[in-house]
């Protein structure tokens, strides 16, 4: 058992580590384009909308495709592509400064993130078993989720002081640094297809429980990794009147919104595994996705309201942590879901639903934004996980009659 683990693990760490290294351009991007868009070369708002959402909505027809390519080729075959290409597209965001050609850098790199997010899934769902799910989910959110520490912090404070070529230029070396990587880190083996014998008597993978879980991957998606990471840098803007200093560093929104994502990533390898150790041993884990989808909504409001930059980055850090936990949570239902019935079908439909909700946030955002204030774009956020986590609990107490 001992060894088994061990090489479940391995596995797990290995996807998880060259995605942290392909994630470090698009990172810095949400952090840097909404202050910065006019040095990309853009020229209206709704621009950014559209380049922090287009390689999402990408993903909607690419997922599908992604699901039949790892039925048909190696593991290392898909990851090494996604590298690569995550490669040219970070160094693209600083070569390029016309909006179509970054338009199009966002869509190559919404192809490389259905590669390597898909990949992960599957490699998680093939390790785990239904005693080391959460933990092995947990981990695997965690380790590459460094790449979203080192593409936030290092990239909002180095494009404070130097320069987006040279941020961009120093994130696509990394990437090609960590191309043999793939080659020691990611197997050789293609996904398992074999599916439960009572999967197999039954085409019917969409139920009520599989349904739910999808329409909470919709609210990671739309919520968090959409509409919170992207107003992130417009919300501290919006209330940092004077630029703090530290060692002679100018302390800029862009910094400081790398900092608060950053803190985040830097303990997801920390807290993620052990919030999934407890969901493995919950007899109701179904309150890990309740109590911060309730709690959650409280914090969104409260960003509405808020008017001074302190209590403004408390809410926001404490957002971060319960968002930790309604992901883990999301994505370790998903995989024992998935693990119980059609494994690719449950999970290719999770990551696009996750998808289609992450495009939709900054483009909705950013849209209204050009009519009403940012405090009822967290308003609308926070009455959207307050529904979340009544639906939970109606469906608990469904079940529990």
């Amino acid at each position: 058992m001992a060894k088994t683990m061990t090489a479940a693990k391995k596995k797990v760490i290995g996807v998880a580590a060259i995605t942290g290294a392909a994630l470090l351009g698009d990172s810095m991007l949400i952090i840097a384009l909404p202050v910065y868009w006019q040095e990309f070369g853009l020229t209206s708002l709704w621009q950014i909308g559209l380049l922090l959402s287009i390689n999402r909505f990408i993903r909607l027809p690419i997922n599908p495709l992604v699901g039949l390519f790892y039925q048909r080729f190696e593991l290392r075959t898909g990851v090494l592509l996604a590298l690569l290409i995550a490669v040219g597209t970070t160094a693209g965001y600083g070569f390029f400064n016309e909006f179509w050609l970054l338009f199009l850098m966002r869509l190559l790199w919404g192809v490389a993130w259905s590669l390597l997010r898909l990949g992960g899934f599957l490699t998680v769902a093939e390790a785990a078993t239904e005693d080391n799910t959460g933990n092995l989910v947990g981990l695997y959110n965690g380790l590459w989720g460094i790449g979203g520490l080192v593409g936030m912090l290092g990239g909002g404070l180095l494009v404070d002081q130097t320069s987006i070529l040279f941020v961009t230029s120093l994130f696509a070396a990394i990437g090609l640094v960590m191309v043999p990587a793939v080659f020691i880190l990611i197997p050789l083996s293609k996904v398992e297809q074999e599916e439960p014998a009572q999967v197999k008597a039954s085409k019917n993978w969409l139920t009520v429980d599989s349904g739910i879980i999808l329409v909470t991957g919709a609210m990671v998606g739309f919520i968090i990794f959409g509409l919170f990471a992207s107003t992130l840098s417009t919300s501290i803007e919006a209330h940092y009147d004077i630029e703090w200093n530290a060692a002679g560093l100018t302390v800029g929104a862009a910094t400081l919104a790398g900092i608060i994502q950053a803190l985040r990533w830097g303990w997801d390898p920390f807290i993620a595994p052990k919030i999934g150790k407890r969901i493995d041993s919950s007899k109701t884990p179904v309150l890990f996705i309740i109590v911060p989808a309730l709690i959650g909504a409280v914090l969104l409001f409260g960003l509405g309201f808020v008017q001074n930059i302190v209590p403004l980055l408390l809410l926001l850090l404490l957002f971060q942590f319960f968002s930790t936990v309604f992901v883990t949570t999301a994505d370790t239902l998903a995989v024992k879901t998935a693990s119980q019935t059609h494994k690719v079908k449950v999970m290719t439909a999770y990551t696009i639903v996750v998808d289609v909700g992450a495009a939709l946030g900054p483009l909705i955002a950013f849209m209204l934004l050009g009519t009403y204030e940012l405090a009822y774009v967290y308003y609308l956020a926070g009455l959207m996980f307050m529904m979340l986590g009544i639906g939970w609990v109606w469906k608990q107490l469904k079940q529990s009659q």
